[in-house]
C-alpha cells in the first residue's frame, strides 16, 4: 500500500472513531491522567496530605450531619441543592457526602510539582465533569424534588420525560432539528429590524437597515458577527436588539449574515472570510454610502477576523476604518480559557479527520462543546428538568437563537484552530496575509474593546490583551454577564454594571488585574458608553440617510431582511 493510501486509511479510521467519541480525542485525556498518576505516585508527601485531607473532610461531614450545621455548602451559582427536601434525611447525607467528595477531588487534582500545567488543568476539568455527572441530583431516587414530583403526579413526570427522550433521540438519529416554536420565528419574531439585503456572494449576505431618524452619522457601521453563530444574536426580539438601538441612535448600520456552509464549501479558507467576507462587505458599504470611512464592529470570532483585516489594511496604508470595536473578540489565544484544555495536535488532528470525511463540523457538535464547559447548568440541569421532572423547556429569544447552530467548513476551521487557537500566530508575529506577516500594532484607528466578567468562551483577561499588542487609542469596558448576556446589556434593565477605562496612545501597559483594581463599578448598561464613543469618533456634521442599496452602482436591494442565508439549516 503506498503512502497516500495508508494516510487516507488512517484518516478514515480516525474519522470513524470520532463519530463514537463526539469528536473528542482520547489521547489528550489519557496523557493527562498518566501525567497526574505518574507524578502523584512519586509524591508520597502529597499522598499523605491527601489521605489526611480525606479523613478531615469525612470527619467534618459526619460531625456536621450529627449537629445539622457546618456542612459543606454548594459553591456560588450551584443551584442543584436548592430544593428544601435536601435538608431532610436521607437526602441531606447524600448532599453532604457528595459535596465533601467534590472538595477532596478539587484538592487531589490540583497541580503537582513537575507536572505539566495543562495536564493538571485537564485532570481537574475531567474530574469535575465526572462528579457533575454522578451528582445525586441527577438520579430519580436520590433527588427529593423528583421524588416529590413523582408522588404528586402519580409518575406522569416519567411518562412525559420518556416522551421528551424519545423525541430527542429521534432528532439525534435523523439529524433533524426541532422547528422553531411559536413566538420565536426568525423574520417574524426575531431579527425583525427593517432592512434590505443589498449584496450577496456565496459566503455572505449584506443587510442594510432602514433609517429611523431624519439625519444620521456620516460614517456607517459595519458589523461582522462570528461565523459560528447566526448574526441575529445582535437583532433578537426588538427590545433586545443592539442593531435596532444603533439605528434609533442615528447610525446607518450594515451587518454580515454568513452562509451556513455545506459539504460543497469544504475548501472555504480563513482568507476567504477576510477577503471575500470582511473586505467585500466593506467595499459594498462604501459604494452604497459613499462614506470615506466606516466604523467596524466584530463580535466573538467576527472580532478576530476584523482585527486581521484591519491589520492587513493598515500595512497597506489603507485608513478607511474610522474605528474598530471588538465585542468579546480575542486577538491573542494564549489564555483562551477552558476551550484550550483539549486543543492540541492530537485533538485538532482528530477533528480535522472528522471534518475531512464530512466536509464540515456539525453545528450541534460545536454547540455541544460550549455546553460541556458549563455542563452543570446546560446539560445536567436540562436533563433533570426535561427527563426526570417531565417539564417542557421554557423557550426564550436567546435560547431559540442558541439552538440555531451553524456548520464550520473543513479547511477554514482547521486553519483557525491551528493558526490561531493552537499556534497563536496573530500576536506571535507569524500570521501572514497574502504572503506578508501582519501586526496589530500597525493599526492606528481607535479601539473599543468589550470583555464580559463570566465569559467561558472568550475570557475577559484574554480579550483585554488587545491592549498589549496595539498602540492606538483604546477604550476597554468590562461588563457583567457572560459571552452573550453581557453583550445584550439593554439599557433600563436591572442588575447590570460595568467598568470603563481609557488607554491613550503611548501610555504604558497595565495588566488586567491591576486594571481591575483601578476602575470602579458603574451601574447600568455599557451601550450608551459605546454609542457616545462612536458619535465622538464620527464627523461633526450629520447627513441625510443614504438610499437603501444603490441600483445605479449595481447594488440594488435584493430582498427584505433578514435575508435567506440566516434561514439555511
Amino acid at each position: 500500500m503506498d503512502q497516500i493510501d495508508s494516510s487516507t486509511l488512517d484518516r478514515a479510521l480516525r474519522a470513524s472513531s470520532a463519530r463514537f467519541t463526539g469528536g473528542v480525542s482520547p489521547h489528550a485525556a489519557n496523557a493527562a491522567w498518566m501525567d497526574w498518576m505518574s507524578h502523584l505516585g512519586h509524591a508520597p508527601g502529597r499522598i499523605t496530605a491527601l489521605s489526611q485531607e480525606a479523613v478531615r473532610i469525612a470527619g467534618e461531614a459526619t460531625l456536621s450531619f450529627i449537629k445539622q450545621s457546618g456542612a459543606p455548602q454548594p459553591g456560588p451559582g450551584d443551584h442543584r441543592f436548592d430544593h428544601p427536601g435536601w435538608a431532610l434525611p436521607p437526602f441531606r447525607i447524600l448532599k453532604t457526602g457528595f459535596l465533601a467528595q467534590e472538595q477532596w477531588w478539587s484538592e487531589a487534582t490540583s497541580e503537582i510539582r513537575g507536572m505539566r500545567k495543562i495536564n493538571a488543568d485537564r485532570v481537574h476539568f475531567m474530574a469535575r465533569q465526572a462528579l457533575d455527572m454522578m451528582a445525586p441530583s441527577n438520579f430519580p431516587l436520590t433527588n427529593p424534588e423528583v421524588v416529590e414530583r413523582t408522588l404528586q403526579t402519580g409518575g406522569m413526570n416519567f411518562f412525559k420525560g420518556a416522551k421528551h427522550l424519545a423525541e430527542d433521540i429521534a432528532r439525534t438519529v435523523t439529524l433533524d432539528r426541532a422547528p422553531p416554536k411559536a413566538g420565536f420565528e426568525v423574520g417574524k419574531d426575531l431579527a425583525v429590524t427593517p432592512g434590505q439585503v443589498v449584496y450577496r456572494n456565496d459566503l455572505f449576505e449584506l443587510i442594510q437597515y432602514a433609517p429611523q431618524t431624519k439625519t444620521v452619522q456620516a460614517e456607517p457601521i459595519l458589523i461582522v458577527p462570528a461565523w459560528i453563530m447566526k448574526y441575529y444574536i445582535l437583532d433578537l426580539s426588538p427590545q433586545k436588539s443592539l442593531i435596532a438601538h444603533l439605528v434609533a441612535e442615528g447610525f446607518t448600520v450594515f451587518v454580515i449574515s454568513w452562509c451556513n456552509p455545506t459539504a460543497d464549501q469544504r475548501d472555504l479558507a480563513l482568507e476567504d472570510y477576510r477577503r471575500r467576507g470582511v473586505i467585500e462587505a466593506l467595499e459594498a458599504v462604501q459604494t452604497i454610502t459613499e462614506a470615506p470611512k466606516v466604523h467596524a464592529c466584530g463580535y466573538c470570532l467576527g472580532g478576530t477576523i476584523l482585527a486581521i483585516a484591519a491589520a492587513a489594511l493598515a500595512q497597506d496604508g489603507d485608513d478607511r476604518l474610522a474605528s474598530i470595536t471588538l465585542l468579546a473578540g480575542q486577538t491573542d489565544f494564549s489564555e483562551a480559557g477552558e476551550l484550550m484544555l483539549f486543543v492540541d495536535d492530537s485533538q485538532i488532528t482528530y477533528l480535522e479527520d472528522m471534518m475531512w470525511a464530512k466536509g464540515y463540523l456539525d453545528g450541534p457538535q460545536m454547540a455541544g462543546a460550549f455546553q460541556v464547559l458549563r455542563s452543570r447548568d446546560l446539560v445536567w440541569s436540562r436533563l433533570l428538568r426535561r427527563y426526570l421532572l417531565g417539564e417542557e423547556e421554557v423557550m426564550f429569544d436567546l435560547s431559540a437563537w442558541n439552538a440555531d447552530a451553524t456548520r464550520m467548513p473543513y479547511r477554514m476551521h482547521s486553519e483557525y484552530l491551528r493558526g490561531l487557537f493552537l499556534e497563536n500566530r496573530l500576536t506571535a508575529g507569524r500570521f501572514s496575509v497574502e504572503g506578508r506577516v501582519i501586526a496589530l500594532k500597525d493599526i492606528t484607528a481607535p479601539f473599543f474593546v468589550l470583555g464580559t466578567e463570566k465569559d467561558h468562551i472568550a475570557p475577559w483577561r484574554s480579550v483585554y490583551k488587545t491592549a498589549l499588542f496595539t498602540n492606538a487609542d483604546l477604550q476597554f469596558v468590562l461588563t457583567s454577564g457572560g459571552h452573550n448576556s453581557g453583550v445584550l446589556s439593554v439599557p433600563g434593565h436591572g442588575h447590570r454594571h460595568f467598568r470603563h477605562g481609557h488607554r491613550p496612545p503611548g501610555r504604558k501597559y497595565m495588566d488586567p488585574d491591576t486594571w481591575l483594581g483601578h476602575h470602579d463599578i458603574e451601574e447600568g448598561s455599557w451601550w450608551p458608553i459605546w454609542f457616545d464613543w462612536l458619535a465622538n469618533k464620527s464627523s461633526a456634521e450629520r447627513t441625510a440617510p443614504p438610499a437603501m442599496g444603490s441600483a445605479e452602482k449595481g447594488l440594488p436591494p435584493l430582498m427584505a431582511a433578514p435575508g435567506s442565508f440566516v434561514l439555511q439549516r
